[in-house]
This record gives structure tokens, sequence and C-alpha cells, in this order.
């Protein structure tokens, strides 16, 4: 497990130079308000849109995931903790006013980008003075 990327995973560097190349900016990392260690992959703060690339084996993708039958007893807990665990922080940031969007490492970038993009130009405040 230690060799497995935290941060800066390929979709994650995939979609952040899409959401750069369309003049989005963004924080990488921002520590979720409210929960130790846990943090936002991408985050527009004006907007309070949080950003999830999750990956296939480690958060339970639907069309995915997979169960490694060595020591299955230990790992179907801790892959069904890090589930509990997302679902607990996204319920905790839409309580808070953000807008959480989860994507799985497999969608194409152009299209979560897209849909980031979307998102955060529907949900931005309008500019001050106009």
């Amino acid at each position: 497990m230690s060799r497995q990327r935290r941060k800066d995973t390929e979709i994650e560097l995939a979609v952040r130079k899409q959401l750069h190349a369309a003049g989005l900016r963004y924080r990488v990392g921002l520590p979720v308000p409210g929960m130790r260690r846990r943090t936002i992959d991408v985050a527009f703060t004006r907007a309070k849109v949080a950003v999830f690339l999750d990956g296939c084996f480690w958060h339970g993708c639907p069309e995915h995931a997979t169960r490694p039958k060595a020591n299955s007893g230990w790992w179907a807990e801790k892959l069904d903790r890090n589930i509990a665990r997302d679902t607990e922080t996204s319920q905790h940031l839409e309580e808070a006013g953000w807008v959480v969007l989860r994507f799985w490492e497999h969608q194409p970038a152009e299209s979560v980008a897209a849909e980031i993009a979307s998102a955060v130009s529907r949900d931005r405040p309008p500019a001050p003075g106009g």
C-alpha cells in the first residue's frame, strides 16, 4: 500500500491540466473543514465546489472494484471503511454548503473537466459591482 500514490495520480494530473487550460484556478489538497486528515482533491473555494477523483479499487467502483482473496476479511473491512468515509465526507461538505463532485479514475479526463467547469460556473457567485 505504501507504493500507491495518494496524490497527483494520473487522473488528477490529467483533469487539473484540462481545468487549468480552461482558465479555471483551484486549490489542490485542501483540508476538509472540520474533519481531520481528510483533503479535497481539487477545490474551488469561492464557488464551494469540492472534487474527488477516486480510484476504482480503493473506493469501491461499481464497475471495476475487486476484492483480494488473500486476507479477505481484513480487505473487506478496509475497503468498506473507505466507502463509508467517502460518504461521511461528502455529507459533511454538503451540509456546509459545498457542491461535492465525485468521479472514478476510469472516466475520461475531458468529460470530467467539462462537468467540473460547468458546476463551477453555475455555482460561481456574481462578480462584485456587476
